[in-house]
């Protein structure tokens, strides 16, 4: 039996929130985040667990949907709303997206493929430029 994109990722979330932002199984050691969006189309709150990479105080993802054709769905909503939400940890975190692009895109990618090898071949698989996404804290106070 095979378990639908939806409740794997519901169980990751369970599970990264029952122990403080740690996950077991295949993405032990990973950093994930939280990703909290809103629907372009539909305006439902959205969630996704999602590994990241630290970058001089934010955090910063990518569109990599394990190689396919296609940006993930919550790349056009994040085009669409910019300011959302990530949990770290056990922090809950206000940011705005915004696409790295050029050099910076470049050495990003080429530091999460150097870290977790598989998004090298993320890159192999797809013809599209996998889309580097910056979310930077919003200052509050």
């Amino acid at each position: 039996m095979s378990t639908s994109p939806a409740d794997f990722n519901a169980q990751i979330i369970e599970e990264f929130r029952a122990n403080e932002g740690r996950v077991g199984g295949m993405f032990e050691g990973a950093t994930l985040l939280l990703l909290h969006h809103t629907g372009a189309k539909s305006g439902k709150s959205r969630t996704n667990p999602l590994g990241y990479l630290s970058d001089k105080g934010r955090y910063v993802i990518f569109a990599s949907k394990a190689g396919a054709p296609t940006n993930p769905d919550w790349y056009h909503n994040l085009k669409a709303d910019p300011n959302v939400t990530i949990e770290v940890g056990t922090d809950t975190i206000q940011v705005v997206a915004s696409e790295a692009t050029g050099d910076e895109r470049d050495r990003l990618y080429r530091t999460q493929a150097e870290r977790v090898p598989q998004f090298a071949e993320y890159e192999k698989q797809t013809e599209r430029v996998i889309p580097v996404i910056v979310l930077t804290p919003i200052e509050t106070g």
